[in-house]
């Protein structure tokens, strides 16, 4: 999946041109100002973190939320996506790589917070979402993460008996060892679009 985050809405034309249906935003009001200036029809996924004061605007303005990490935004996420009467897909943000900097409930909450998000009955769990530690002079940090995440996902689907067919992990700079390791959503900006400035 194409991330357009910081590239204006050019970027997110030319994904629609080529043939590419979503696009990735790592912030709601950047993504909002951006979809009231594409006349493609794209589908928008929030990637970055979502706060409580915006849950309303990510029921409304995004068909998938990845970044969804507790209880609290689990409810909200419910409630806005009740009261507008739509299904709300989303993804649980798990920090398999245990990276202090980064988002995400910890491995060992993930049972917890999908079994609250299974009990939301206008949100569907797609799946599970992970950001690996930056170490780009070691390859097995982020494949370590991703594997944690993988093997997360197989126990809580057994678990649960639920398919939890999406693992969103791997961006531009580890997306190889994503894919050997089973992710099936990459988010890809600089690889397509050039560093940001």
């Amino acid at each position: 999946m194409p991330v357009t985050k910081t590239w204006g809405p050019e970027a997110v034309s030319w994904c629609a041109r080529a043939g590419l249906k979503r696009v990735g935003e790592n912030r709601v009001q950047e993504a909002v100002d951006k979809q009231e200036q594409v006349p493609e029809q794209v589908a928008w996924e929030l990637i970055g973190h979502l706060q409580s004061n915006k849950a309303r605007q990510g029921v409304t303005h995004f068909a998938r939320i990845q970044s969804v990490d507790s209880a609290k935004l689990l409810r909200l996420l419910d409630r806005y996506a009740g009261e507008a009467r739509v299904k709300r897909a989303v993804l649980l943000q798990v920090n398999a790589g245990e990276d202090p900097a980064k988002y995400g409930v910890t491995v060992e909450q993930t049972p917890a917070l999908l079994e609250a998000a299974l009990g939301c009955e206008n949100l569907i769990v797609d799946g599970l979402m992970t950001i690996a530690p930056l170490e780009m002079d070691d390859r097995s940090v982020a494949r370590r993460c991703f594997a944690r995440l993988r093997e997360t996902r197989d126990r809580l689907a057994e678990q649960f008996g639920v398919p939890l067919p999406v693992l969103s992990m791997g961006m531009s700079g580890d997306w190889r060892e994503a894919v050997e390791e089973g992710s099936t959503l990459i988010r890809v900006g600089s690889a397509l679009f050039g560093q940001r400035g």
